[in-house]
């Protein structure tokens, strides 16, 4: 149970770097200790340096990180915790716990006590959760009660100090890094009153709280008997909470329309203080039933500073609000594209406004372009390879749309035209997104209205 080494690193977009070593610490005698666990699988930490350059590659944050790359975005690495390997040299380095937050990345190297082939399941790796504890620790040092630069500053020069307290030889004795300011005495610039870690300071100004809800309908259309149509809405509530005070207690509170169907999968943000067990157990693995949980779904919570989703949710519709065929047929550089779009007669004829988008991937720049459109305006954006069917604020009484057309492209150029590795030939799809709405939202004793979107690709 001790860590290997340690970094504080500040995320600077649009610099050369991409960012700045903060702080780094280094603990030998864990060095020593790793080299002779892990035996022929053992990799030495990396200098401040390389260790910059791999880390912010593998978070996706250094300027190429839209490229595909293969030992990282394939469908065999998908991660779903803060535990990653960083290339060094040819080896990798595991485990690496690091995770960002306000614009700095907090990172260490646990040491694990055991060899690494094969590698051994993080649960039984505690030097993770000892520096997760440690990592927490001194992101809640750093931000609690913090308001500028200057005082951010002065807590990272007392940290070499305060882990020599806390984290002696590598080995956590007390994540709180207050208590060890106290002893090693000195002056505190913490608020008397702690505030939580996702909360790094205090507004000032007109309170006022804004929330939208933004819902994408996900489908697989076939157009086949023998194939069923598949299809899932996936929602998000995304906040924004201008509230004075250190610690401003907020309740949202959502509720389901007539004969709606209840949301399952729901995931909160950390700031919810507590929850219905209702609305966690949830699933749609388990399929729905009558005695699924259907609102109001209450989530009380601390509202941090910036924009932040709230909760994640999948729901279920009887059907898709829009039925539709896309077909496709290539003769040399020219496609032949027939759509037809059909809106479903439960969903109301009227909308702030529908647009059918039609990209093509992996092409050169659109040339030339025939079509045919029974009803809504044809957009084209030919560099990017682009075709946006404006159907406005309504379909036709008949609810039957369609777009038949040839589509020349010129050379290909990967600086300009959008490449996607999948969106090849048959794999190519249509998208119609934003249809809009309006529903309502009961914020404590406040009625708000937000907007509400569904994609339908």
């Amino acid at each position: 149970m001790a860590q290997r080494a340690v970094w504080l690193i500040s995320h600077e977009p649009g610099t050369p770097r991409c960012g700045t070593v903060k702080f780094s610490r280094r603990y030998p005698t864990v060095e020593k200790r790793a080299s002779v666990h892990n035996g022929a699988n053992y990799v030495p930490v990396p200098e401040d340096g390389p260790f910059l350059k791999a880390l912010l590659s593998e978070l996706r944050l250094l300027g190429d990180d839209k490229d595909f790359v293969e030992s990282r975005d394939s469908c065999s690495r998908i991660n779903k915790t803060s535990i990653y390997g960083l290339p060094v040299g040819s080896e990798e380095l595991w485990p690496v716990v690091a995770f960002l937050k306000n614009d700095m990345i907090y990172a260490c190297v646990p040491l694990v006590e055991q060899t690494l082939n094969p590698r051994p399941p993080l649960i039984s790796i505690s030097g993770i959760s000892q520096g997760l504890e440690l990592l927490f620790g001194i992101q809640d040092f750093l931000y609690s009660g913090q308001k500028s630069d200057t005082e951010l500053n002065t807590k990272l020069s007392q940290l070499p100090e305060l882990l020599l307290q806390a984290c002696p030889f590598g080995t956590l004795l007390d994540a709180n890094l207050q208590n060890s300011l106290d002893n090693v005495g000195f002056a505190s610039v913490t608020q008397p009153q702690k505030q939580p870690a996702w909360r790094a300071g205090t507004y000032k100004g007109k309170p006022q709280v804004s929330i939208s809800i933004t819902e994408k309908v996900k489908s697989m259309q076939y157009g086949k008997q023998d194939i069923a149509d598949t299809w899932q809405v996936v929602g998000a509530v995304t906040c924004k909470c201008d509230l004075e005070g250190f610690m401003p207690n907020v309740t949202v509170s959502l509720h389901l329309p007539t004969n709606g169907s209840p949301l399952q999968d729901i995931l909160v943000h950390p700031c919810v203080t507590s929850l219905d067990s209702a609305i966690l157990t949830s699933s749609s693995v388990d399929g729905m039933d009558d005695s699924a949980f259907s609102g109001p779904y209450k989530f009380p919570f601390i509202p941090p500073l910036e924009s932040f989703n709230l909760c994640y949710y999948t729901s279920q519709v009887p059907v898709p609000p829009i039925l539709g065929f896309y077909q496709i047929k290539e003769e040399d550089i020219q496609l032949k594209i027939t759509v037809n779009l059909k809106l479903h007669e439960s969903i109301k004829n009227t909308f702030e406004f529908c647009e059918a988008h039609i990209p093509f991937y992996n092409r050169g720049p659109i040339t030339h372009l025939e079509y045919k459109v029974s009803f809504g305006q044809l957009e084209v954006f030919r560099e990017k390879g682009l075709l946006v069917w404006i159907i406005g604020q309504k379909f036709p009484k008949s609810m039957d749309i369609s777009l038949s057309g040839t589509v020349t492209f010129g050379a290909k150029s990967h600086e300009k035209q959008p490449f996607d590795p999948i969106c090849i030939g048959g794999t190519a799809y249509l998208k119609y997104p934003a249809l809009r709405y309006q529903i309502e939202i009961v914020m404590q004793k406040h009625t708000m209205q937000s907007s509400r979107s569904g994609e339908f690709p």
